[in-house]
This record gives structure tokens, C-alpha cells and sequence, in this order.
């Protein structure tokens, strides 16, 4: 039985879906003004591996993540580049995705836009206001008012009055309380706006994924994800709109992943201590990349390092390594399989991948000795549950290094003269290609087959 630890509930939880066979999961995006960051690459694997698992276990699953493409610093970038925000969205959109098909993360089902709901929003402010939740400033903005729903407080486990306003919350004298929250700004000159029953203006940021989420998954849908920097206010708010408007329970669980670290501090753009996916990819293969934020649990937070980098792709070397010269396809799992068992257990237990990846491991030493198709294929089976072991090994250990490299004719061309000095005895210059390519970061394997190379 699946478990999945509930940031509501703030325990494990035997997942049951709403629907028999079915899941319906929304996990909050990408705010398209720049280049993607580690952040939003762990949220976008980890998803993607979370819908995985799901469909390993023969669950149908429905996955939205949204896009916003209106917000104060998209407009802000855009004001900035003397472009339009239609032009800056969609360049890094294209970008976003570009980043996340290197990394090997399957498309959602629905991707909606936020320009492309307003008028779902306009019906949801509409009801919180008949219902008594929202009210229109003194500046014409619409706000929620947090302290007339009762649950307000508990996805984030604190009372209204321990709770501070998130980074995105501006501090507004005409709040009748400082915790409360737009739904619906008034224009400014020059911004993109829509007309309304208050005036022309636009979104606020919450009331977007409550809308896109419903209006694609239902009132009351399985699972909702994001990082843990949306537990609040984002999330919060959500629920105090959702279930304020439509009267009824919004999502049963609540799935948050950790932050990536940079010298103990947070990535984000407004720390400026962020690394984009595309600076890194750079240095690094896309799958070492993937591999680096799936063998962490995805609730712990990691830090990022080059050397945490280069540790990972000497794992993820070891895997493929024990699967060269081998046949091995993706097939149907064998769960009865004690590997697979264990493989099954780990990721039941909360999506518990450095222990899935362990099992891995432990395969691959395995096969190290039976060289066995059965094996191999096992191998490949379970890592592409995980989007792991997608390519054919020599492809993966001979791939060009991100930075300066030897290309694999230059490497040819000096395995073919250290073979040619062996036959003349040369052995004094035969070891010196050989240190030659390891200094390059070669290591060769020689074998009755012949030589065969590999980058380190």
C-alpha cells in the first residue's frame, strides 16, 4: 500500500484515491520571466517521478501543472527588456521546456495559463464576495478577508496571529487585516489588464492554481504539489479560496519537496544565488543532473556543488557500467522478484528513492557477477521508473563531456597507436597514451575484444 506523507495532516498517509483507479494531481509551475533554476528542476523531477510511480502501480493518472504568465515580475522583466509580455513569456516557456525534455521530465497532461482563466477567476471572486470572504479596498483592489474563514492556518499549522505575510504579500493599509491577500489588482498604466465588476485589472497570484486546478481536475481532487516556499502563503490560500467558494473539501493531499541549498541558503532568484538548469547542463549531463535531486528523498533538502555533481556521475558511471556489453531492454516487472520487492517497498513508503536507488545498486553488483539478461533487463526496468538508464551504456560513457574533451576520433586514433606500439613492443609509449588518455579523463578496458574506452 502506498503512503504519502501529508503536509496537512503532517504525517504518513495510506493513499487512497477519490476515484478507484484513478489520480488527479496539480503541482504548482514555473513564473515564466527567466531561465529555470535547480529549484524548479527538483520540483519538475520529482513530480515527474511521483506520476511515474503512479502509473507503475497501474493507477491512471491526470497531471496539471500550470504556467503563470501574468505576474508582478513578469510585467517587471518585460517593462525592463522593452518587450511584451507575451513576448518574454513565451521565450521562456520554449526555454523551460527545453530544459525539462534534456532532463528527461514527461510533459503533464495540462499545462493551463493563467491569462487563460481569468474569466474563471472573475466567477470564483464573484462567489467569495456573495459569500462574505472578500471586499473590495479603499485602492479598488479585491482582497480575501483570511480571518472570516475559520481553517485558515491549517496546511501551515499556525494560528492567525503567529502567521507572517509570505514575500509575495504586499503590506496595503486599506486591508482590514494585514494577513489578508489579493484576488484582483487594480490596473496600473501600461499593465496588462481585464475588465471586471471592480474595474479593470488583473489576477492576483493565489487565486490562479485554484481556478486552473478546479476547472481541469475538479472541486476536489487526489494530490496537490510544489516546493515547500508555497506552503504559504500560496498553498494556504488556496484552500481558504477553494473551499470558501465551492463549500466542499479541496485536496486530501498535500505534497511539498525541500529546497536545493547553495551554502546552506535557500536557491532563488531573490537570494541571486541561483543556478540555472541550462548553466549547468553545460558542465553536466542532463542525467547526471536528474540523478543528483532523484537520489535524495524528495522531502530533504540538498545542497548543490559541483563536487556533488561529479560524485553523482561517478554513481550513475557504476550503473551503466554494469550494464555495457549486455542486450538490456525495459520490460514488464516481475514483482516477485526480490530486487523488485524491495525496489516496490521503498517507493511505497513516501516515494523513497536514495532507498529505490540503493536496490539499484545492489542489482547492478549482482549482475556485475551473473552477467545475466534477466538482470539486465531487471536493471533497466526499475531505473526508467525513475528516468534513469534511458540510453544504451556506451552512448552514456563515451558522451562527450559538457566543457573541453577529447572527441572520440581523437580517442580512436590514440587507441589505435598505443595498440600499434604494443605490437612493436613499444611498451614505454604504449603506457604513455595510456596516462595520456586517463589525464584526459579516459579510462580504457582491454579485453580479448579488443580495447574499449570510457570517460571517467
Amino acid at each position: 500500500m502506498l503512503k504519502i506523507y501529508n503536509s496537512l495532516t503532517r504525517d504518513k498517509q495510506e493513499f487512497f484515491p477519490i476515484e478507484a483507479g484513478k489520480v488527479r494531481m496539480y503541482v504548482c509551475g514555473m513564473t515564466v520571466y527567466d531561465y529555470c533554476h535547480l529549484g524548479h528542476a527538483r520540483v519538475m523531477v520529482v513530480f515527474d517521478v511521483v506520476r511515474r510511480w503512479l502509473r507503475a502501480l497501474e493507477l491512471e493518472v491526470v497531471y496539471a501543472r500550470n504556467i503563470t504568465d501574468i505576474d508582478d515580475k513578469i510585467i517587471k522583466r518585460a517593462q525592463e527588456n522593452r518587450e511584451p509580455v507575451e513576448a518574454l513569456t513565451a521565450r521562456f516557456i520554449q526555454a523551460m521546456n527545453e530544459d525539462a525534455d534534456a532532463l528527461g521530465i514527461e510533459r503533464p497532461d495540462a499545462e493551463p495559463r493563467a491569462t487563460a482563466h481569468v474569466a474563471g477567476m472573475l466567477d470564483m471572486i464573484r462567489q467569495l464576495e456573495g459569500r462574505g470572504l472578500a471586499y473590495q479596498a479603499a485602492n479598488s483592489d479585491v482582497n480575501y478577508s483570511v480571518r472570516k474563514f475559520p481553517e485558515y492556518g491549517k496546511l501551515s499549522g499556525k494560528s492567525l496571529d503567529d502567521l507572517r505575510a509570505g514575500e509575495r504579500v504586499e503590506v496595503d493599509v486599506t486591508k482590514q487585516d494585514p494577513l489578508d491577500f489579493v484576488l484582483w489588482k487594480k490596473a496600473k498604466e501600461g499593465e496588462p489588464s481585464w475588465d471586471s465588476p471592480w474595474g479593470r485589472g488583473r489576477p492576483g497570484w493565489h487565486i490562479e492554481c485554484s481556478v486552473m486546478s478546479s476547472a481541469l481536475l475538479g472541486n476536489h481532487f487526489d494530490i496537490h504539489g510544489g516546493g515547500q516556499d508555497l506552503q504559504f502563503p500560496h498553498h494556504e490560500n488556496e484552500i481558504a479560496q477553494s473551499e470558501g467558494a465551492n463549500q466542499e473539501k479541496f485536496v486530501n493531499y498535500w505534497m511539498h519537496n525541500g529546497f536545493v541549498r547553495v551554502d546552506n541558503e535557500k536557491m532563488s532568484k531573490s537570494l541571486g544565488n541561483f543556478f540555472t538548469v541550462r548553466d549547468v547542463r553545460a558542465k553536466f549531463d542532463p542525467e547526471v543532473i536528474r540523478f543528483f535531486i532523484v537520489r535524495a528523498h524528495y522531502r530533504s533538502p540538498i545542497s548543490y556543488s559541483d563536487q556533488h555533481l561529479d560524485d553523482a556521475k561517478q554513481a550513475l558511471t557504476r550503473l551503466y557500467t554494469a550494464l555495457k556489453d549486455l542486450k538490456a531492454k525495459a520490460a514488464n516487472v516481475d514483482w516477485d522478484n526480490p530486487f523488485a520487492a524491495r525496489f516496490r517497498e521503498a517507493m511505497n513508503d513516501d516515494f523513497n528513492t536514495p532507498e529505490a536507488i540503493a536496490v539499484l545498486f545492489d542489482l547492478a553488483n549482482e549482475l556485475n557477477k551473473s552477467r545475466s539478461e534477466k538482470d539486465a533487463n531487471l536493471l533497466k526496468s526499475l531505473a526508467a521508473i525513475l528516468g534513469l538508464l534511458d540510453r544504451q551504456p556506451r552512448e552514456f560513457l563515451q558522451a562527450m563531456p559538457a566543457g573541453d574533451g577529447l572527441n572520440p576520433e581523437k580517442i580512436e586514433a590514440l587507441i589505435a597507436a598505443r595498440v600499434a606500439a604494443r605490437k612493436a613492443k613499444n611498451f614505454a609509449e604504449a603506457d604513455r597514451i595510456r596516462d595520456e588518455l586517463l589525464a584526459a579523463g579516459i579510462a580504457l578496458e582491454d579485453s580479448p575484444k579488443g580495447t574499449i574506452w570510457r570517460r571517467n
